[in-house]
């Protein structure tokens, strides 16, 4: 048979033709392919990062589920199970990955057993128990259970519930770093009660109102977590299709719970598809194998994550269609070259060679005749599956005759039917919006109208209406079908409903743009409104304002009745807030105590004083929260546009320094922000900083103001003042830096600084003979609202060795009645502790008498604006009077500040004033120059204070 093809030789010079050709060819072929080859690399490379980047957003999304559930445990407070269960639902449906949402509640062991007996009045066979080598056993006696107290679904994890996971290594691990770093953790892949295997992202719940700024602190105040439980392969295989890489050709996948590639922390492993075989399918050949790998890793909430990617066999990659045209091009042109040399010698050859070609395509051509007759057997088999397909549809399928007046419905499926409620023959020859009833003011129904019109496809989204008359969510395709002419006759309609997917859409929106205490706007929807507004503003030339309005002592709420109280404060400033403004306005929070509040085209040309103060007003109104009455205040800072800014960010961060000027000025004010501003907030900015590092650098130092007796005219106390010694900037003036420490809570470590220091310099001057005087020592707001207070000072006193009865602390007229039935506690407190207690700056706030004699303390000062003018001022010199008289009649003792001038110190003690402190006597001076005061013997002049002094082994000097 091979000598009846070809009855010929080749000739020489053809032979050689030929195999010149296939050289060159190979030659061109090679270049080009290795040019092909670099292409595939880079594009196998880029694929692979496209399924690393899908697999690093979805993960983080996983963990920010765990964030979410962890969120609203820890600020809805007691959350019951029902609550949680409804909470978790959705997410449940949301995220089908997840195998169950877990809480978990520290337990101590000696309270296990009425936790057992609580646990079975509902749920008759609970008990602790642990899981070992995969089996699950009574949970052995320790000192600390971490109990999976809350688990969610139920169903298909009933061994997970009441299962102590402190045992578990993984788990433990996971929690510690979650403590460490104060955000989610992950454990690599563990055995899970449910037999399976997956991972865990944890995040800690604490103790409500509990500091928890660091490690340590955290640690204190953990009381459990929650945790989300994940199957990994399901996490996986779930981002993968979402992304649609789950069933690409040629590629595997391989994801590792470990730094490294680990068999047993497999998370997840996909062989990808074979792909088809491609024409010159042998010439595909991967170059390197090694180029084909791609490994990285990622971080999963603190764990590190493998994640291969790997071409196999079936690799198809970019186009190597050039090297293949060149080759066949070079063969081509090598053949027909010999051919046409080979055309001389062999004619006869060639003619049985074209013999062979025609009956070849006559043999073609029977075959596709018979191909046809199949062809249309298996296209009527098609017809009568896709007719199965539409009545099995889980969607509903509805087929419209344009013929008919008002395109009536001519078929409706099943699924129609289960959704609408609306049978068969209630659909048909109905008009096909009739689902819509009177709500016809629809966007969506115009689109589809305009497509059936132009008779193309449309799609839209509608409200329709079930028999019953309850609305649902459709999501709308419409598409024309055509007869053998191209004329459409009908269209088909495939409906879903979406009404499930339209309230996630809803909750995730809300969680997106609003504050979820409050219902307030928050940061984001703030951002995007002031951008629409400046846009509209900039084209008609409106102002728009921004008013930024921060509470003064919000903090004094949560420290004296916890968050949950301070939370339900925040939700009726809000109700205010919303009332004094418009309804086209703004109101947003941007967390903790601060909101703001955008006015967009208000056409007047300046912001009316009117509207903050209404603003304000509406703030300050009384307030009841938990049976007690509160009146605040607030701090405003306004910006405007265009004056102040043109763009969102700088808008507000005018209105914020605005704001802080307020405070500045003495709170309970508002202030419009000016350029200077923005170099006063940077040196309050470069402050700040400073004030942070300088009790660790030493740089604070205290002064010492005498305390005189009038009767003997000698020193009996001293009051401490805070001084700050800067590197740079030199001595800075307390006004400065208090108030900014007070913001800041800084002022709290200062403050106990403050009292450990002077009790210790007291104490020395008593051990060196210099007598023993009393110490007066301001406290702040911050440091007397502290839960600790009474103790942290008898931990002082101990450690000093100072006797309580020279300690004097010193509380002004404002603080102490904010809250009297709170103040009265602390005082008496303190005063078990054998502590001294005055009120300063009396007759400068709004003291009442009724509340004055509960307080147990001992010394009245009088404020020094009423003693600066006494000789002057017949008003101040009666409050003083009348101050003086008011406390002996409560046998109180009374010091008067800022005495400079003997003519006041000759009144007071004209009206039997005890004592007195003031320039008049001395300043405040260092310790050194104090003990100096009290060696040289210092006294008023013209008193009899020799003899006293003799008795402390001190000769008596008198004033020059």
């Amino acid at each position: 048979m091979f000598q009846s093809r070809l009855p010929f030789k080749i000739c020489v010079p053809a032979l050689l033709t030929l195999l010149l050709g296939f050289a060159v060819t190979a030659a061109v072929v090679s270049g080009m392919r290795q040019l092909e080859q670099d292409k595939l690399v880079l594009d196998f490379r880029q694929r692979a990062a496209v399924r690393i980047t899908a697999l690093t957003r979805g993960v983080d999304d996983a963990v920010q589920v765990a964030k979410v559930i962890n969120q609203y445990v820890a600020t809805s407070g007691a959350v019951t199970r029902e609550q949680f269960r409804a909470f978790s639902q959705p997410l449940l449906q949301h995220y089908p990955y997840i195998q169950a949402f877990n809480l978990h509640l520290q337990l101590p062991g000696e309270a296990r057993p009425a936790y057992e007996i609580e646990m079975r009045r509902q749920f008759p066979n609970f008990q602790l128990h642990q899981l070992e080598d995969g089996k699950l056993l009574p949970a052995r006696l320790q000192s600390v259970y971490n109990v999976v107290h809350y688990i969610e679904p139920v169903q298909g994890n009933e061994p997970a519930f009441g299962l102590d996971v402190a045992g578990n290594t993984q788990i433990a691990a996971a929690l510690d770093r979650a403590l460490d770093t104060g955000d989610a953790a992950a454990t690599q892949m563990v055995r899970l009660a449910q037999a399976q295997r997956g991972f865990l992202v944890v995040v800690p719940l604490y103790r409500s109102g509990a500091a928890i700024d660091t490690a340590a602190a955290r640690r204190t105040a953990v009381t459990g977590d929650t945790a989300v439980v994940l199957k990994a392969d399901g996490l996986i295989e779930k981002i993968l299709s979402r992304n649609g890489l789950l069933d690409a050709p040629g590629f595997d996948v391989s994801v590792y719970a470990s730094d490294h590639i680990d068999p047993a922390q497999l998370a997840f492993s996909r062989v990808g598809p074979q792909a088809a075989p491609a024409r010159l399918g042998a010439w595909r050949i991967l170059p390197r194998d090694e180029a084909y790998v791609e490994q990285t890793r990622i971080n999963v909430a603190g764990v590190p994550w493998t994640i291969v990617v790997h071409a196999n066999s079936d690799w198809s990659g970019a186009s190597d269609n050039g090297s293949i045209l060149a080759m066949a091009a070079g063969l081509l042109f090598s053949l027909v070259t010999a051919a046409y040399i080979q055309t001389f010698a062999l004619r006869s050859g060639r003619i049985q060679l074209l013999v062979d070609q025609r009956t070849q395509q006559l043999s073609q051509t029977n075959e596709l005749l018979t191909n046809d007759i199949a062809a249309r057997e298996l296209a009527e088999s098609a017809l009568k599956l896709r007719q199965r397909a539409i009545e099995a549809s889980a969607n509903a399928i509805l087929i419209i005759n344009t013929r008919a007046q008002g395109f009536s419905i001519d078929y409706v499926n099943p699924a129609f039917e289960r959704i609408t409620g609306y049978c068969a023959a209630d659909a048909i020859g109905q008009r096909v919006g009739f689902l819509c009833n009177n709500d016809l003011r629809q966007p969506g129904l115009r689109a589809l109208a305009l497509a059936a019109a132009e008779q193309r496809e449309g799609h839209a989204i509608l409200r329709n209406y079930r028999k019953d008359g309850s609305m649902f969510w459709s999501d709308i395709y419409l598409a024309p079908v055509r007869d053998d002419q191209g004329t459409v006759n009908h269209f088909v309609i495939a409906q879903y409903d979406i009404t499930e997917r339209k309230r996630h859409e809803a909750e995730l929106e809300f969680r997106t743009n609003r504050d979820p205490l409050t219902g307030l706007a928050n940061r984001n929807l703030l951002r995007d409104r002031l951008a629409q507004s400046l846009a509209f503003a900039t084209r008609h030339e409106h102002p728009i304002w921004i008013v930024f309005v921060d509470l003064d002592r919000f903090k004094f709420v949560n420290d004296t009745l916890g968050h949950l109280a301070g939370d339900e404060l925040l939700k009726k400033v809000a109700e205010r807030l919303q009332g004094a403004v418009r309804e086209t306005d703004t109101v947003a929070r941007l967390g903790g105590d601060e909101f703001v509040l955008l006015l967009p085209e208000r056409t007047d040309a300046a912001l009316s004083t009117i509207v903050v103060q209404r603003i304000m007003e509406a703030i300050a109104r009384p307030l009841t929260i938990e049976g007690h009455e509160f009146f605040l205040t607030c701090s405003v800072g306004v910006s405007a546009f265009p004056a102040d800014g043109d763009d969102v960010e700088t808008l507000i961060k005018h209105a914020d320094i605005a704001m802080y000027r307020a405070k500045e000025t003495g709170r309970n004010n508002f202030q419009f922000y000016m350029a200077t501003m923005n170099q006063q907030a940077l040196d309050r900015l470069r402050l700040e900083g400073d004030l942070r590092t300088a009790l660790e650098r030493h740089e604070f130092l205290l002064h010492y103001q005498p305390q005189v007796d009038l009767r003997s005219g000698r020193i009996v106390g001293m009051e401490v003042l805070l001084r700050w010694q800067h590197p740079e900037l030199g001595m800075v003036p307390p006004l400065r830096f208090i108030g900014l420490a007070e913001e800041t809570g800084l002022i709290v470590p200062i403050g106990a600084w403050v009292l450990r220091t002077a009790c210790e310099q007291v104490k020395t001057w008593q051990t060196q003979g210099l007598g023993y005087l009393r110490v007066s020592v301001n406290l702040s707001a911050r440091q007397f609202n502290q839960r600790d207070l009474t103790q942290s000072i008898a931990d002082i006193l101990r450690d000093t060795g100072l006797d309580p009865h020279y300690l004097e602390i010193e509380l002004t007229e404002s603080m102490v009645m904010t809250d009297v039935d709170h103040t009265v506690g602390i005082l008496r407190d303190l005063k078990a502790l054998g502590v001294q207690v005055s009120i300063d700056d009396f007759g400068t706030g709004y003291s009442s008498l009724s509340y004055l004699k509960r307080f147990p303390i001992d010394v009245l000062k009088i404020d020094q604006s009423f003693v600066r003018d006494i000789t002057l001022d017949p008003d101040d010199a009666a409050i003083v009077t009348s101050i003086i008289s008011l406390a002996h009649n409560l046998r109180l003792n009374v010091i008067a500040e800022g005495v400079e001038t003997e003519a006041q110190l000759q009144y007071l003690q004209r009206h039997g004033c005890d004592e007195i402190q003031g320039y008049y006597f001395s300043r405040p001076v260092p310790a050194s120059a104090f003990a100096q005061l009290i060696r040289d013997g210092k006294c008023l002049p013209g008193s009899s204070a020799d003899e006293q002094m003799v008795g402390q082994g001190v000769p008596a000097v008198r004033v020059a």
